[in-house]
């Protein structure tokens, strides 16, 4: 589904992306993980255009997705993206925020949006709070109102740049479960996310991201057994509990 070709991107004299090249196949769950400042969001925001690219090529079904004469829109349409700040409209309740760009854009009727987004609502355990406005909501529920609102659009993609990142704790785990549900229906998802046991349990495939670049792609099984990289060793064995690590 997604084919990306030697991707270098900048901002100024920083080269955020040095020579990505990486497919990723429909149906597949893909964790993209890495030190801070590795490039994993950026990686992630030039699927759907947010970030533009300086060379290289991003194919999705075999079509350049920066070739100037894609309509960004009709990309975006059928791209699900979920953010870490939730970014619900304030104004709008939840069934409205899950509806308005599935109407606007003319891919579903008034009603059919209704329908659909009520149904994605019950799902996610939310269809009692769809009069609701999001800040009557917690951080958990509104993320999971932003995963309803994109799948209202019914894309055949789902991108997730760091949607628990700012949740409370308590929280993480009521998004991971819509997430893991959607990984057994063959959604196939690219998640940027700090959260190993999901990436242990959900992923086909674990990309790992230094400094811009993929240094290494491997099974779940193999990532966290058999790191093959050293700067992935050490960063596996840095985020490992100090408990269960040897007394020295």
């Amino acid at each position: 589904m997604i084919d990306l070709r030697n991707v270098n991107k900048w901002y100024g004299d920083y080269h955020a992306l040095v020579n990505v090249s990486e497919t990723i196949a429909t149906g597949e769950v893909v964790v993209v993980c890495g030190p801070s400042g590795s490039g994993k969001s950026t990686l992630i925001r030039t699927l759907n255009r947010l970030e533009p690219i300086q060379s290289g090529e991003i194919l999705l079904d075999g079509k350049n997705i920066h070739d100037r004469d894609v309509d960004v829109n009709v990309l975006r349409s059928g791209i699900g993206f979920v953010f870490q700040q939730f970014n619900l409209f304030p104004h709008l309740t939840v069934l409205a925020n899950c509806t308005l760009a599935a109407v606007q854009l003319g891919k579903l009727s008034a009603r059919d949006a209704q329908e659909r987004a009520m149904a994605l609502l019950d799902r996610v355990g939310l269809a009692h709070k769809a009069q609701a406005l999001p800040n009557a909501l917690s951080g958990g529920q509104q993320q999971r109102v932003a995963i309803a609102r994109a799948l209202t659009m019914q894309p055949p993609l789902m991108l997730f740049d760091e949607p628990t990142s700012a949740l409370d704790p308590e929280m993480v785990g009521e998004v991971l479960l819509v997430m893991r549900d959607l990984a057994k229906d063959g959604m196939t998802m690219v998640c940027v996310t700090h959260e190993m046991g999901f990436a242990r349990e959900v992923a086909d495939r674990v990309i790992f991201m230094d400094q811009g670049a993929v240094v290494e792609r491997a099974t779940p099984e193999q990532f966290f057994n058999r790191p093959q990289h050293p700067r992935t060793q050490k960063f596996l064995a840095d985020i490992r509990s100090p408990f269960d690590r040897p007394a020295a």
